[in-house]
């Protein structure tokens, strides 16, 4: 709490002491949706195994939960924008955690796609509004906000293989339903205590505001083009580096889904440092930093076995994610009057964009190549971003 209070009037304090429970009580939301997005990588080498899906196949379907969870935000986003409702953000983790949870009981394929894409859409519901009023009334302290709230839903992104693993442990693969809990528990805890819209509203205007955002579209696109840039590698491998494990290196299916959950939890911890650092030293000298020094460190887990080689991937991946909250805050610092879109934007479409096509066609890759070949190309993506970086503004 110490972190967001200053010495101010009692209205004001009043006010800081709200704001500072809504984002307690909305990054327990984020840690809920974000655990059933982060399911389907543990789940996938006994759905292959089940459906007798390719790597292709099992690809498509990462693909469709990235794309359905991710691509359809913006659209969420200018509905809370334009209704200020809390239903976006309370009904998510409920909707996520039926569908998703489901997974083992689809009798087909087509099943798996249809269930796929309905838990993504809660997942989707969820975020636009929830990053808005989220860091609402702590200015001053927003990229550190925007650190914890997206920390929340990338350390839930970590619980989620490790969740999903010890359920299908202790009740098989059809008995993924009761996993569904916690998403249900979230929802009505964000019914009953989520402030109602008028009481918590950030000031955004309605619709969207297309002269704001032509007015800033350049350094929106290098932004943009930098979350998507980020989310190959990060989706990507949060999708397939189980099924690499399993198949090319000889795991178990429960180290894989540990190995993954612990790079996504480094992952978490990352986007907490790399808030704090934006606040002070600014947010392009993180991005910049975090696309070069990730990649060296990243090889080394292709490169090399045993201790170095989990290293290399844990300290990588918390490198690459500095970037997440400081996206945002900068973007949304660019059209105040559209956060909820530009959020949608940066978190959802960017991250959507890149799983829909990137992972399929590395499942694709894989097929033909091999998979650790497939992996290991995506690298070069992060050094074409820190070429990019240095063209952002101050």
């Amino acid at each position: 709490m110490y972190l967001f209070q200053t010495i101010n009037p009692p209205g004001v304090r009043r006010a800081g002491r709200f704001s500072l429970f809504s984002l307690i009580l909305l990054s327990a939301g984020h840690f809920s949706v974000d655990l059933y997005s982060g399911a389907l990588g543990a789940l996938q080498p006994l759905l292959v195994k089940r459906f007798g899906m390719s790597l292709a196949e099992a690809g498509l379907l990462g693909g469709l939960l990235v794309c359905s969870s991710s691509l359809m935000q913006p659209l969420y986003g200018y509905l809370s924008d334009r209704f200020h409702t809390r239903l976006f953000a309370a009904l998510g983790p409920r909707i996520a955690g039926l569908f998703i949870s489901s997974l083992g009981l689809a009798p087909s394929y087509g099943w798996l796609l249809l269930m796929v894409a309905l838990g993504g859409a809660g997942i989707a519901a969820f975020h636009p509004q929830a990053s808005v009023w989220a860091t609402h009334g702590l200015e001053g302290k927003r990229g550190r906000a925007m650190a914890i709230f997206i920390s929340a839903g990338t350390l839930g992104f970590a619980c989620g293989p490790l969740c999903f693993s010890a359920v299908t442990g202790l009740f098989g693969l059809r008995g993924t339903i009761w996993a569904a809990i916690p998403g249900l528990l979230v929802c009505v805890l964000l019914i009953a205590t989520l402030p109602e819209a008028g009481a918590h509203k950030p000031k955004t205007e309605s619709g969207s505001d297309w002269r704001a955002l032509r007015a800033v579209w350049k350094p929106l696109a290098i932004l943009y083009s930098l979350v998507f840039i980020r989310s190959i590698v990060q989706v990507t491998y949060a999708q397939m580096i189980p099924l690499y494990l399993t198949l090319e290196r000889g795991y178990s299916v429960g180290s894989a889904s540990v190995t993954l959950s612990l790079f996504l939890a480094f992952g978490a911890f990352g986007g907490f440092v790399g808030g704090h650092l934006s606040d002070r030293f600014g947010g392009k000298p993180v991005i910049v930093v975090s696309m070069i020094a990730s990649v060296p460190l990243l090889m080394l887990f292709f490169l090399t076995r045993g201790f170095v080689s989990a290293a290399g991937l844990l300290l990588g991946g918390l490198i690459l994610l500095f970037t997440i909250p400081v996206n945002v805050v900068m973007a949304q610092d660019l059209v105040p009057s559209q956060a909820g879109t530009i959020s949608a934007l940066m978190m959802g479409f960017a991250w959507g964009s890149a799983g829909l096509v990137f992972i399929p066609l590395t499942g694709w890759m894989a097929d033909v190549v091999s998979m650790h070949n497939a992996l290991l190309a995506l690298l070069v993506f992060p050094l074409i971003g820190f070429v990019l970086s240095l063209r952002l503004p101050k």
